[in-house]
């Protein structure tokens, strides 16, 4: 039996964590199995590596380390946390994955996006999610209305717009595994939209793991 693989992704303060904690709630009550887990930190090595990348006390990072320090968090987590979930058939829902890797490290730190992308699917063997799920707002109406910021959400409002355009092209390139809604829409209405989405992608069997 193989699980179901559900990303959430866009820019910072747009409501990930919400919408995810309110899917795996249906999930739950429905009486699947359900992992909900983040990107990068929730594995002990991953929660070293997030204060690497994201605590103001790093300083100044290269991006090639800051983008291979993200791809080392994402390889261990999909080892130790997503995998062996999907293997006994569990729904696993990841607030962000490989795309934000690209988008933030690769869009928006001006790096190659088809090498950062390639360093992304290679960390973690080219498990790809059933379903992305991208959230979209303007920066200025999200990260920009964060109080205490980290490292990453500093990086000014260019470089957030450049990766808000990653995810957005992401989507483009590949629709029929993603869903795009705008986050600005009721908390009851975007949790409808998923649901939807997710329900109808239930019935049918994987294709991406």
């Amino acid at each position: 039996m193989t699980g179901i693989f559900v990303v959430f992704e866009g820019g910072d303060g747009v409501g990930k964590g919400t919408q995810a904690a309110l899917l795996v709630q249906w999930l739950r009550e429905s009486g699947r199995e359900v992992v909900l887990t983040f990107e990068p930190g929730d594995t002990p090595v991953g929660r070293q590596l997030r204060h690497l990348v994201l605590d103001h006390s790093t300083g100044d990072l290269d991006p090639r380390a800051e983008a291979l320090l993200y791809a080392a968090d994402k390889a261990q987590h999909v080892y130790e946390v997503v995998r062996p979930a999907l293997a006994r058939g569990a729904v696993v829902v990841c607030d962000r994955y490989v795309d934000s890797l690209v988008a933030y490290q690769g869009a928006g730190r001006v790096l190659t996006v088809e090498d950062i992308g390639w360093l992304g699917w290679w960390s973690v063997a080219g498990l790809r999610p059933q379903l992305t799920i991208v959230l979209d707002m303007d920066p200025r109406g999200a990260v920009g209305e964060i109080a205490e910021k980290d490292r990453v959400e500093s990086a000014g409002e260019e470089f957030h717009r450049r990766a808000r355009q990653g995810f957005l092209d992401f989507a483009a390139a590949d629709p029929e595994h993603y869903l795009v809604l705008p986050a600005r829409d009721s908390i009851e209405e975007l949790a409808t939209a998923i649901r939807t989405r997710v329900n109808s992608l239930l019935s049918d069997p994987p294709d991406r793991l």
